[in-house]
């Protein structure tokens, strides 16, 4: 079965770095990004960022390079990001929360001749020690302007841009701040070499830019295994987001959407197009604070929720200074969750409307989205239809056919601009993922209803075989939250001698409640298949999941089980 939404008679689509530069024409003095103690309009902003083009034509980035970008969200990133896309130079954004391997991996793996860093400390996170820790021979490099690393044989320089304009307190016991650390070029050399690059030449650079060039290599999550990075074009990125911003969201130059995701993440990347499209304020902060969230959120008079995953939605909802009286002018609210989940965030904010997504890297990001005119009925169990101009094919896992019959699961297919170029240096991968007519097995499980809106039912990977039963994790997730002492349920198949294996689930409880885990075990008896039922409750403290960027790493969950279970 397929579904596709009824085409537009035109997008409106340009490269992503034309995206200031036709902002500032159409709003120079409006907001554009705002920040606690940052902003910027739309024509400052695209000032901005042909000064940090012409920083890093001087230091060599040119069409096609590739630059790498490791810092928290801070304007920095934003003026760098857009500077790297009006070259034609492919953009980098690296997950803040790598560790030493998986951070080297990339550097190596993504082919960077540039990388910008910050000493900004991301959640207790030193980028100037990790980067020293895992690049071999930075730290006393003779000429920081040609490293010649082992680790990164392509990675020119590394660029430190201290924190002159925003101050983030750095743990206690960290060490004092560098002017410059050994093997970095710093703020000042990094602007230094603009000397000599004209804005004329960065125009030139952003005229010649098509828009199947590659702008920007997202990496994947890397939730059970190396990340993978995924090349995606100047029109997978704008013709997504203006589609999604436009057609579902009805963004306007009078909106003020606020998003605290990090800007590493395609929850950040799609939405700022969005708002330079539409004229629309950009409004985040560099570490999400729930206080913090709702002061933005009402100071700024923001009309869109962004906040997207339950565990930033519940922190705002749970605080104790959050007022939903006093968000009324929220128009708009994206969360991505199970039904029951959905069903009590979106009782929480009843004057908005709440939109769910289905979408991955590989296609752009994000490839449903709710319509406003779907029964509110709907909006909890399905993520809408594709945007339009994107194909999606629900397959028969065994025989590889469509499936006839809509509300049927299957893998879910993907064919249209949003598909990525195929896996970075990765044939065998990319052989196994597309077919001969240029569909993309996303590996994920959904259904298509009567209407063609897409359910999502999780990973194909993430289905547990429990006595030779088929369990799809999401399903026994699903029913756990329905309990009123759960905020969020993940869970895991451990093995098990009898059945091979059996569901495990983590457990985040809502703020002041109690309950122990042979009562969410009854919970579940009797009322889900007894095979779905989870053999093991462990409670997880908020802010104590492990991540990658804005999903739980399951794996690590396993093996924190598997190795307790062993002992």
């Amino acid at each position: 079965m397929s579904g596709a939404a009824p085409a537009h008679e035109w997008t409106e689509v340009v490269p992503f770095g034309d995206l200031p530069v036709r902002a500032a024409a159409r709003h120079p003095d409006a907001d554009a990004i705002i920040f606690p103690d940052a902003r910027h309009t739309f024509a400052s902003l695209n000032e901005a960022a042909v000064r940090a083009a012409r920083s890093l034509a001087g230091l060599g980035l040119g069409p096609g390079d590739h630059l790498g970008i490791l810092m928290p969200n801070c304007m920095d990133y934003i003026e760098v990001m857009f500077g790297a896309a009006m070259l034609g130079a492919w953009v980098v954004p690296i997950n803040a929360r790598y560790k030493e391997h998986e951070l080297a991996y990339v550097i190596e793996n993504a082919d960077l001749k540039l990388l910008i860093t910050s000493d900004l400390i991301d959640e207790h996170v030193d980028f100037v020690d990790l980067l020293h820790r895992c690049l071999p021979g930075l730290a006393g490099a003779p000429d920081p302007a040609a490293l010649d690393l082992p680790a990164a044989p392509k990675l020119q320089s590394v660029i430190l841009l201290g924190s002159e304009r925003e101050a983030v307190e750095r743990p206690s016991g960290a060490s004092p701040k560098k002017s410059q650390p050994d093997g970095m070029l710093d703020r000042a050399a990094f602007e230094s070499a603009a000397v000599g690059v004209t804005e004329d030449h960065v125009h030139t650079l952003r005229s010649r830019v098509r828009l199947r060039d590659v702008a920007m290599m997202m990496y994947t999550s890397g939730t059970t295994a190396d990340p993978k990075g995924c090349p995606l074009t100047h029109e997978a990125l704008v013709r997504t987001s203006v589609n999604a911003c436009g057609d579902r969201f009805r963004l306007t130059a009078e909106d003020r959407f606020w998003d605290p995701l990090p800007l590493f993440h395609m929850s950040a990347i799609l939405p700022i197009i969005g708002c330079l499209d539409s004229g629309a304020a950009y409004i985040t902060l560099t570490h999400f604070n729930a206080a913090l969230g709702i002061s933005q959120l009402r100071d700024e008079r923001a009309t869109v929720c962004f906040s997207t995953f339950p565990p930033i939605t519940t922190a705002l909802l749970n605080h104790p200074e959050w007022d939903p009286a006093e968000f009324s002018r929220i128009r708009l609210m994206n969360n991505v969750a199970p039904p029951d989940a959905l069903r009590r965030i979106h009782a929480a904010l009843p004057t908005a409307q709440h939109t769910n997504a289905y979408g991955l890297t590989e296609c752009g990001g994000v490839a449903c989205f709710s319509h406003p005119d779907d029964p509110p009925e709907k909006r909890p169990v399905t993520s809408g239809r594709p945007l339009p101009g994107i194909e999606l094919q629900i397959r028969d896992p065994e025989t590889g056919g469509p499936v006839a019959e809509p509300n049927t699961r299957g893998e879910i297919w993907m064919r249209g601009y949003c598909v990525f170029e195929g896996y970075y240096k990765d044939p065998v991968k990319n052989a196994e993922c597309f077919d001969a007519d240029g569909w993309f097995n996303t590996g994920d499980l959904g259904a298509l209803d009567e209407d063609g809106r897409v359910s999502f039912m999780g990973r194909f990977k993430d289905m547990l075989k429990v006595g030779g039963e088929n369990v799809a994790a999401l399903e026994i997730e699903s029913y756990l939250q329905t309990h009123p002492a759960v905020n969020i349920a993940q869970v895991v198949g451990v093995p098990d001698e009898r059945y091979d294996e059996v569901p495990a689930a983590f457990v985040e409880l809502v703020p002041g409640a109690e309950v122990a885990p042979d009562d969410l075990i009854a919970h579940c008896r009797g009322r889900i298949a007894s095979f779905k039922v989870p053999r093991h409750i462990r409670f997880v403290a908020p802010g104590d999941w492990p991540m990658s960027a804005t999903k739980v790493q399951k794996y690590r969950l396993r093996d924190q089980l598997v190795a307790e279970l062993d002992t």
